[in-house]
């Protein structure tokens, strides 16, 4: 049956998975929430060349377009949501006090898969502290980010960090290279390609080797820093990997470029055990308002359905079955007590047909 076929990459979300990643997208909020972060819930779509604007390259390719029947302008579907919260940060909340704490959660849809996820529709969730470029408002997101994931149940979470304007700042002071040179050498030490690495430009070559578990990577990188040009980011650095250790893994990639294109000073990547890729990303970068003028911000989104796929939310499926005639005031106090009841409707109704895992006997929950 054709008509019950999905387009390629896109998918139904079924119990239990749906509620999970219900569960999950309200754990995060409203851990964020004691953090001072509001929820902002931006349109799916909006007018293609605003959007543009505020997308990277990267993901600017990634929108799906589609004439609207009525403004007849084209409108793009979000692959990102970022974009927009920073679009309602400098716009319907340009006048708030700085800095503004903004959280979100929703789904992105991207044009094409990539060969490692075939989903073009995803589900994205995190934060955005905007309005403040300092080393207390890193730490914040990054302290955040960690907690939003320890309240989800997340467990065995590492972060590796990098420094995305690490090679400008290098080229633009004591080791000077401009122009394409510039872009080929971050792509080559972003491959690890030592060799190309030692045929374009060698003095850059300590920084393939300056990555690894944090303390040895920082203090490598800082060894290469004999100029001092890197002395202000790397302490920065410190800084925020000490607001978390001890609670995470934590490493060090300060070369890693791919993905972090629009980051300026710092970016960091979550992971966590048991999955494959990342389950969430983060770094500073600026906010455009409609002046051209520039906003500072920090945050991080998580992706759910890489956290869902690794199976690292736990299925609360307490389900108690109530058989017929059941006063409704007790079944009403169970539900107040946080179970979910399944009233028998007919006298066939069975708990296992429910998929009960519970059955109410004499006025108390027994497991079946």
């Amino acid at each position: 049956m054709t008509h019950a076929l999905l387009p390629a990459g896109f998918r139904d979300r079924l119990p239990p998975v749906a509620d999970a990643a219900a569960q999950l997208e309200r754990a995060v909020l409203d851990a964020a929430r004691l953090h001072g972060y509001e929820r902002v819930d931006p349109p799916l779509a909006e007018f293609e060349d605003a959007l543009a604007g505020r997308l990277k390259a990267a993901r600017r390719i990634d929108a799906v377009r589609f004439v609207d029947p009525v403004s007849q302008r084209t409108l793009a579907i979000r692959p990102d949501i970022t974009a927009q919260v920073g679009r309602i940060a400098a716009t319907r909340m340009g006048h708030h006090p700085r800095p503004v704490r903004l959280s979100y959660a929703g789904p992105v849809l991207r044009l094409r898969a990539s060969d490692l996820d075939p989903r073009r529709e995803r589900r994205q969730a995190g934060c955005e502290l905007i309005g403040l470029d300092t080393i207390a408002a890193a730490r914040e997101v990054v302290t955040v980010a960690v907690e939003v994931l320890e309240a989800a149940g997340i467990g065995s979470v590492s972060i590796d960090f990098t420094l995305p304007d690490l090679v400008a700042t290098l080229a633009a002071g004591p080791l000077p290279l401009a122009g394409t040179d510039l872009e080929t050498l971050a792509a080559r030490l972003d491959a690890k390609d030592a060799g190309g690495v030692a045929a374009l430009a060698p003095a850059y070559l300590p920084l393939i080797e300056a990555a690894g578990p944090f303390a040895a990577a920082h203090d490598r990188l800082s060894r290469f820093d004999v100029g001092g040009a890197l002395t202000s980011r790397l302490d920065g650095l410190w800084a925020v990997a000490e607001a978390v250790k001890g609670r995470v893994g934590l490493t060090l990639d300060p070369t890693e470029r791919h993905g972090f294109e629009f980051q300026s000073w710092l970016g960091f990547s979550l992971f966590a055990q048991g999955v494959r890729g990342e389950i969430g990303r983060g770094g500073t970068y600026m906010v455009v308002h409609e002046n051209g003028a520039e906003e500072a911000a920090t945050g991080f989104s998580l992706y759910i359905d890489a956290i869902l796929a690794a199976g690292l939310v736990p299925e609360d499926r307490r389900r108690l079955f109530v058989p017929l005639g059941t006063d409704p005031g007790l079944a009403a106090r169970l539900r107040g007590e946080g179970w979910v009841t399944v009233a028998a409707l007919e006298a066939g109704d069975t708990p296992e047909a429910q998929l009960c895992t519970h059955l109410l006997v004499e006025g108390e929950a027994r497991a079946i």
